[in-house]
Protein backbone atom coordinates (compact mmCIF):
# COMPACT_ATOMS: atom_id res chain seq x y z
CA UNK A 1 0.00 0.00 0.00
CA UNK A 2 1.31 3.27 -1.11
CA UNK A 3 2.27 6.33 1.38
CA UNK A 4 -0.50 8.50 -0.09
CA UNK A 5 -3.29 5.25 0.53
CA UNK A 6 -1.86 4.67 4.20
CA UNK A 7 -2.40 8.46 5.16
CA UNK A 8 -5.96 8.75 3.49
CA UNK A 9 -6.91 5.45 5.00
CA UNK A 10 -5.67 6.96 8.19
CA UNK A 11 -7.50 10.44 8.02
CA UNK A 12 -11.02 7.87 6.85
CA UNK A 13 -10.89 6.08 10.23
CA UNK A 14 -10.16 9.12 12.35
CA UNK A 15 -13.30 10.86 10.51
CA UNK A 16 -15.26 7.63 11.39
CA UNK A 17 -13.93 7.40 15.34
CA UNK A 18 -14.94 11.38 15.10
CA UNK A 19 -18.23 10.91 14.04
CA UNK A 20 -19.39 8.13 15.96
CA UNK A 21 -18.24 10.07 19.13
CA UNK A 22 -20.33 12.87 17.90
CA UNK A 23 -23.36 10.82 17.25
CA UNK A 24 -22.99 8.95 21.05
CA UNK A 25 -23.19 12.26 22.68
CA UNK A 26 -25.60 14.17 20.91
CA UNK A 27 -28.73 11.55 20.69
CA UNK A 28 -30.19 12.92 23.16
CA UNK A 29 -33.36 10.54 23.14
CA UNK A 30 -30.38 8.33 24.63
CA UNK A 31 -30.32 10.55 27.84
CA UNK A 32 -32.10 9.70 30.81
CA UNK A 33 -32.99 12.37 33.44
CA UNK A 34 -31.25 10.98 36.89
CA UNK A 35 -33.91 9.34 38.92
CA UNK A 36 -32.77 11.47 42.16
CA UNK A 37 -35.04 13.03 44.81
CA UNK A 38 -33.52 16.08 45.58
CA UNK A 39 -32.95 17.65 48.66
CA UNK A 40 -35.05 20.93 50.22
CA UNK A 41 -30.68 22.25 49.90
CA UNK A 42 -30.56 20.64 46.63
CA UNK A 43 -33.45 22.29 45.34
CA UNK A 44 -33.11 25.52 47.21
CA UNK A 45 -29.26 25.49 45.00
CA UNK A 46 -31.55 24.93 41.91
CA UNK A 47 -34.17 27.48 42.59
CA UNK A 48 -31.99 30.32 43.05
CA UNK A 49 -30.08 29.48 40.28
CA UNK A 50 -33.46 29.44 37.86
CA UNK A 51 -34.44 33.07 39.57
CA UNK A 52 -31.02 33.89 38.31
CA UNK A 53 -31.10 32.52 34.93
CA UNK A 54 -34.56 34.40 34.22
CA UNK A 55 -33.02 37.46 34.78
CA UNK A 56 -30.10 36.82 32.55
CA UNK A 57 -32.40 35.75 29.84
CA UNK A 58 -34.56 39.35 30.43
CA UNK A 59 -37.42 36.90 31.65
CA UNK A 60 -38.06 38.85 35.03
CA UNK A 61 -40.46 41.72 35.66
CA UNK A 62 -39.41 43.90 37.86
CA UNK A 63 -39.93 41.85 41.23
CA UNK A 64 -43.17 40.39 40.20
CA UNK A 65 -43.89 36.83 38.94
CA UNK A 66 -42.55 33.83 40.33
CA UNK A 67 -41.23 30.61 40.24
CA UNK A 68 -42.18 27.64 42.51
CA UNK A 69 -41.27 24.13 43.40
CA UNK A 70 -42.63 21.62 46.15
CA UNK A 71 -40.00 20.45 48.71
CA UNK A 72 -39.88 17.06 49.99
CA UNK A 73 -42.15 15.69 52.42
CA UNK A 74 -45.52 14.95 53.11
CA UNK A 75 -46.93 18.24 53.95
CA UNK A 76 -47.72 20.89 50.92
CA UNK A 77 -44.66 23.04 51.06
CA UNK A 78 -43.11 25.10 48.59
CA UNK A 79 -40.32 27.14 47.95
CA UNK A 80 -41.04 30.76 46.46
CA UNK A 81 -39.16 34.02 45.89
CA UNK A 82 -38.73 36.93 48.72
CA UNK A 83 -41.36 39.58 47.26
CA UNK A 84 -39.44 43.02 46.99
CA UNK A 85 -36.28 41.30 45.77
CA UNK A 86 -34.89 41.36 42.29
CA UNK A 87 -34.12 38.52 40.32
CA UNK A 88 -30.35 39.00 40.75
CA UNK A 89 -31.00 38.69 44.54
CA UNK A 90 -32.46 35.48 45.04
CA UNK A 91 -30.20 33.17 47.10
CA UNK A 92 -30.96 29.22 47.96
CA UNK A 93 -30.79 30.83 51.21
CA UNK A 94 -33.57 33.93 51.20
CA UNK A 95 -35.91 31.77 49.25
CA UNK A 96 -39.08 31.49 51.49
CA UNK A 97 -40.76 28.25 52.16
CA UNK A 98 -44.92 28.94 52.02
CA UNK A 99 -47.53 26.25 52.10
CA UNK A 100 -50.39 26.15 49.60
CA UNK A 101 -52.15 29.26 51.00
CA UNK A 102 -49.52 31.15 50.65
CA UNK A 103 -48.67 31.24 54.47
CA UNK A 104 -44.97 31.83 55.48
CA UNK A 105 -44.44 28.23 57.65
CA UNK A 106 -40.62 29.14 58.54
CA UNK A 107 -38.75 31.84 59.80
CA UNK A 108 -38.27 34.43 56.92
CA UNK A 109 -36.85 38.41 57.21
CA UNK A 110 -38.92 38.48 53.94
CA UNK A 111 -42.24 38.60 53.04
CA UNK A 112 -43.88 36.72 49.98
CA UNK A 113 -46.93 38.02 47.69
CA UNK A 114 -50.00 35.89 48.08
CA UNK A 115 -51.93 37.17 45.59
CA UNK A 116 -48.71 36.14 43.04
CA UNK A 117 -49.23 32.86 44.55
CA UNK A 118 -52.92 32.03 43.64
CA UNK A 119 -51.63 30.77 40.24
CA UNK A 120 -49.18 28.38 41.22
CA UNK A 121 -51.35 27.17 44.28
CA UNK A 122 -54.16 26.24 41.97
CA UNK A 123 -51.97 24.07 39.94
CA UNK A 124 -49.75 22.91 42.39
CA UNK A 125 -52.99 21.89 44.10
CA UNK A 126 -54.63 20.19 40.93
CA UNK A 127 -51.55 18.57 39.42
CA UNK A 128 -49.72 16.38 41.62
CA UNK A 129 -46.73 16.02 38.74
CA UNK A 130 -46.33 19.92 38.43
CA UNK A 131 -43.68 20.20 40.98
CA UNK A 132 -42.66 23.41 39.56
CA UNK A 133 -44.74 25.75 38.43
CA UNK A 134 -42.96 28.49 36.66
CA UNK A 135 -44.75 32.43 35.47
CA UNK A 136 -43.65 34.89 33.23
CA UNK A 137 -44.91 38.17 31.74
CA UNK A 138 -42.04 39.29 29.27
CA UNK A 139 -42.96 40.79 26.01
CA UNK A 140 -42.90 38.28 23.48
CA UNK A 141 -45.32 36.07 25.68
CA UNK A 142 -47.63 39.14 26.41
CA UNK A 143 -48.16 40.11 22.52
CA UNK A 144 -48.33 36.64 22.17
CA UNK A 145 -51.26 36.15 24.91
CA UNK A 146 -52.62 39.23 23.04
CA UNK A 147 -53.40 37.03 19.28
CA UNK A 148 -56.97 35.30 18.75
CA UNK A 149 -54.57 32.50 17.70
CA UNK A 150 -51.29 32.79 18.97
CA UNK A 151 -49.32 29.43 18.26
CA UNK A 152 -48.77 27.77 14.49
CA UNK A 153 -46.97 24.91 13.61
CA UNK A 154 -43.60 27.17 11.69
CA UNK A 155 -40.64 25.96 13.82
CA UNK A 156 -38.79 24.10 16.04
CA UNK A 157 -39.92 25.30 19.45
CA UNK A 158 -43.92 25.70 17.98
CA UNK A 159 -43.75 22.03 16.76
CA UNK A 160 -42.75 20.78 20.22
CA UNK A 161 -45.89 21.83 21.76
CA UNK A 162 -48.42 20.64 19.46
CA UNK A 163 -50.86 19.33 21.36
CA UNK A 164 -49.34 20.64 24.86
CA UNK A 165 -50.79 24.72 24.95
CA UNK A 166 -53.67 25.79 27.43
CA UNK A 167 -55.55 28.87 27.17
CA UNK A 168 -57.13 30.96 30.23
CA UNK A 169 -58.82 34.33 29.51
CA UNK A 170 -57.71 37.03 31.49
CA UNK A 171 -59.80 38.54 34.35
CA UNK A 172 -57.81 41.02 35.99
CA UNK A 173 -55.21 40.44 38.35
CA UNK A 174 -55.26 37.17 39.94
CA UNK A 175 -55.94 37.28 43.69
CA UNK A 176 -59.93 35.69 43.24
CA UNK A 177 -59.75 32.49 44.75
CA UNK A 178 -62.77 31.61 42.89
CA UNK A 179 -60.66 32.08 39.87
CA UNK A 180 -58.18 28.85 40.50
CA UNK A 181 -60.71 26.25 39.71
CA UNK A 182 -60.90 27.64 36.31
CA UNK A 183 -57.69 28.00 35.62
CA UNK A 184 -56.60 24.86 36.84
CA UNK A 185 -59.46 23.14 34.77
CA UNK A 186 -58.24 25.17 31.74
CA UNK A 187 -54.76 23.92 32.41
CA UNK A 188 -56.02 20.09 32.58
CA UNK A 189 -52.77 17.82 31.51
CA UNK A 190 -51.26 20.29 29.37
CA UNK A 191 -47.35 21.41 30.23
CA UNK A 192 -48.06 24.88 28.87
CA UNK A 193 -50.17 27.90 29.13
CA UNK A 194 -50.83 30.96 27.57
CA UNK A 195 -52.77 33.13 30.04
CA UNK A 196 -54.57 35.44 28.09
CA UNK A 197 -53.73 38.99 27.67
CA UNK A 198 -51.50 38.32 30.68
CA UNK A 199 -48.37 35.95 30.06
CA UNK A 200 -46.96 32.84 29.98
CA UNK A 201 -46.98 29.35 32.41
CA UNK A 202 -45.24 26.08 32.78
CA UNK A 203 -45.50 23.10 35.00
CA UNK A 204 -42.86 20.54 34.91
CA UNK A 205 -42.06 17.47 36.94
CA UNK A 206 -38.70 19.23 38.04
CA UNK A 207 -36.93 22.66 37.54
CA UNK A 208 -35.35 21.77 34.38
CA UNK A 209 -38.16 19.86 33.26
CA UNK A 210 -40.30 23.26 33.59
CA UNK A 211 -37.76 25.60 31.92
CA UNK A 212 -37.17 23.77 28.79
CA UNK A 213 -41.10 23.87 28.40
CA UNK A 214 -40.81 27.84 29.17
CA UNK A 215 -38.32 28.49 27.35
CA UNK A 216 -39.63 26.33 24.24
CA UNK A 217 -43.07 28.27 24.75
CA UNK A 218 -40.96 32.12 24.96
CA UNK A 219 -39.02 31.27 21.60
CA UNK A 220 -41.97 29.99 20.11
CA UNK A 221 -44.01 33.16 20.73
CA UNK A 222 -41.37 35.51 19.63
CA UNK A 223 -40.50 33.54 16.16
CA UNK A 224 -44.20 33.79 15.93
CA UNK A 225 -44.55 37.42 16.53
CA UNK A 226 -41.43 38.06 14.53
CA UNK A 227 -42.78 35.79 11.24
CA UNK A 228 -45.85 37.67 11.26
CA UNK A 229 -44.61 41.38 11.66
CA UNK A 230 -43.30 40.96 8.08
CA UNK A 231 -46.93 40.40 6.29
CA UNK A 232 -45.52 36.85 4.25
CA UNK A 233 -47.08 33.86 4.19
CA UNK A 234 -46.04 31.58 6.81
CA UNK A 235 -45.05 27.60 5.49
CA UNK A 236 -46.68 25.89 8.76
CA UNK A 237 -45.44 21.92 9.42
CA UNK A 238 -48.23 19.45 9.19
CA UNK A 239 -49.59 18.40 12.42
CA UNK A 240 -48.31 15.00 11.72
CA UNK A 241 -44.95 15.75 11.45
CA UNK A 242 -45.30 18.44 14.72
CA UNK A 243 -46.63 15.43 16.66
CA UNK A 244 -43.07 13.09 16.47
CA UNK A 245 -41.07 16.11 16.45
CA UNK A 246 -42.91 16.98 19.86
CA UNK A 247 -42.83 12.76 21.11
CA UNK A 248 -39.14 13.40 20.31
CA UNK A 249 -38.36 16.20 22.28
CA UNK A 250 -40.47 15.21 25.29
CA UNK A 251 -38.91 11.94 25.16
CA UNK A 252 -35.50 13.43 25.90
CA UNK A 253 -33.73 14.61 28.62
CA UNK A 254 -36.39 16.78 30.44
CA UNK A 255 -34.33 19.93 29.80
CA UNK A 256 -31.43 18.69 32.61
CA UNK A 257 -28.76 19.23 29.64
CA UNK A 258 -29.75 22.81 29.11
CA UNK A 259 -30.62 23.78 32.65
CA UNK A 260 -26.93 22.31 34.09
CA UNK A 261 -25.45 24.48 31.39
CA UNK A 262 -27.38 27.44 32.39
CA UNK A 263 -26.54 26.62 36.00
CA UNK A 264 -22.78 26.61 35.18
CA UNK A 265 -23.10 29.80 33.46
CA UNK A 266 -24.35 31.28 36.57
CA UNK A 267 -22.18 29.92 38.32
CA UNK A 268 -19.20 31.82 36.10
CA UNK A 269 -20.94 34.99 36.26
CA UNK A 270 -21.88 35.27 40.37
CA UNK A 271 -22.23 32.08 42.52
CA UNK A 272 -23.74 34.01 45.14
CA UNK A 273 -27.06 32.26 44.55
CA UNK A 274 -26.10 29.36 46.18
CA UNK A 275 -25.60 30.92 49.15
Amino acid sequence: MSLYMLAFDHIRNWEKCKMEKYNKVTKLNNFKPKNKNFSERELRVQLAAAYRIFNYLKWDYLIYGHITVRVPGPEKHFLINPFGLRYDEVTASNLVKIDLEGKIVEDSEYPVNPAGFIIHSAIHSAREDAHCVMHTHTPAGMAAAALKNPIKNIDFDSTSLINQIAYHDFEGVTVRAEECKRLSDNLSNKSVMILRNHGLLSVGSTIPHAFIRLHSLERACLIQTLARSTNEGLIEVSDNIAKAHADEIENSDKGELAFNAMMRLMEKIDPSFKD
